[in-house]
């Protein structure tokens, strides 16, 4: 169940062929993304060894893909038309050259992770499978957040840039230099570290917390409680009926406990009143002493719905590739945008624009500005003081593109990360500069 989208950008994949040329000449940033795999153009050297990926029409797949400079890469996209770009690793060799060496294999990448909402199919009841509706998004929202956090707060990253997936989640690139470094090992235990929800099927408790709670579970248990009640009782009604709120019970492995929460919960009309009783009934018998294998129960539960899955392999795996920022999806339209974290709540997946809708804005923008013009030339005729508002809204004309669109709005996300980017670099680079003096 998808939101209502406007019938004037309701996407056709059937025009997905026509439309690509367009956006890969006229709105792909191929400028900022050739200044964020060059660091802040210290690592130009390396740009010819990063690997990139082609799915063309037809499920026809290149792989080992790579450029030596943005010139080339942006003739090679024009011309091939991915329908999907994913970006690899910097190896050891040319990608190109990969059949002709000995020794090729994968030396840095940023750290990378998936977020799929179909990973929470178990515990939602709104949707399924590669549909989404506003009534689940939220799980995406704690989950970015909750990362967003730990990496920053218990790693020290600071160069997060997170995008959306096109239909259905969301990619983190952490590109500090540090976490481009990582090994396998250090990126499989940064996974394991942020794994809370393991194993097993639904009816069986996933989460396992000791008797004393890490720190970074605390935290990411007061960015549930924010969400929580809106997203599991209003939207997703976990304990609406009877059928619900007993596999909730189920978690509970105190049998007197458990008896006593069937008995006050059968008497509750809403989600809401159940879940408030189910608390207070769990708090009061851990207050009495009578339970506490069971101290920590209500947390594990929160966590088991809200907290962040994650596919392991996509973040342990150097050669792993993922779908690069600004893609177009090829089902939905929808454009791979990037998200500022700051404004996250904000953030509607259904109001992304697609390839279709960006086309036609360009259209619409290009009609009227020649329509403007049109309307100068026919006054300069008769009055030659307009020429030099000819010429001005001339120089206007040739505004960037994807200024003419709403895309702008992605565009400029991705361009202060960037900036940021380049200015930690420059900043590195004049502290060993100023070491070196000291030396």
């Amino acid at each position: 169940m998808d939101s209502k989208e406007d019938d004037r950008y309701v996407f056709n994949p059937e025009v997905l062929p026509d439309l690509l040329p367009v956006y890969y000449k006229r709105l792909f940033p191929f400028s900022l993304y050739y200044r964020w795999m060059t660091y802040g153009n210290l690592n130009k050297n390396y740009f010819p060894y990063r690997e990139f990926s082609f799915t063309l029409q037809d499920d026809i797949y290149l792989r080992y893909q790579s450029f030596m400079d943005q010139t080339e890469m942006e003739r090679e996209v024009q011309k091939k038309c991915p329908y999907k770009i994913d970006i690899g690793a910097v190896y050891s060799f040319r990608p190109r050259e990969h059949r002709t060496v000995s020794t090729f294999q994968p030396l840095e990448k940023e750290l990378v992770f998936d977020i799929d909402m179909t990973d929470y199919d178990e515990v939602r009841n709104c949707c399924s499978g590669t549909n989404i509706c506003k009534k689940c998004w939220p799980f995406i929202v704690i989950a970015m957040k909750i990362l967003d956090r730990a990496l920053k707060e218990d790693f020290g990253f600071q160069h997060l840039l997170w995008v959306y997936s096109g239909r259905r989640g969301v990619h983190c690139w952490v590109c500090d230099e540090v976490a481009r470094k990582l090994t396998s090992t250090a990126r499989s235990a940064i996974a394991e570290y942020l794994t809370v929800v393991k194993g097993g099927k639904f009816k069986t408790k996933k989460v396992q917390l000791g008797e004393n709670i890490h720190p970074s579970i605390r935290k990411a248990k007061e960015i549930i409680q924010k969400y929580f009640n809106d997203l599991m009782l209003e939207n997703q009604e976990i304990m609406e009926t009877e059928e619900k709120w007993e596999k909730i019970v189920e978690f509970c492995t105190d049998g007197k406990l458990k008896e006593n929460l069937q008995q006050r919960l059968a008497k509750s009309t809403n989600s809401k009143e159940c879940w408030e009783a189910f608390k207070e009934t769990v708090s009061y018998a851990i207050k009495k002493g009578e339970s506490r294998k069971c101290a920590n129960l209500v947390t594990e539960i929160m966590l088991q719905f809200c907290y962040p899955r994650l596919d392991i392999n996509v973040t342990k795996g150097l050669n792993h590739l993922l779908k690069a920022p600004f893609c177009v999806h090829p089902k939905t339209g929808r454009i791979c945008v990037p998200i500022d974290i700051q404004k996250v709540d904000k953030f509607d997946p259904f109001s992304v624009p697609t390839v279709s809708q960006l086309c036609e804005e360009i259209n619409i923008y290009d009609a009227n500005n020649k329509a403007n013009q049109e309307e100068i030339m026919d006054h300069s005729t008769s009055d030659n003081s307009t020429v030099s508002s000819q010429e001005g809204n001339e120089k206007k004309s040739k505004i960037k593109d994807y200024k003419k669109t709403s895309l702008i709005h992605a565009v400029k996300v991705f361009e202060e990360f960037v900036l940021k980017l380049e200015a930690s670099v420059k900043g590195k680079r004049l502290e060993m500069s100023d070491m070196k003096r000291e030396f």
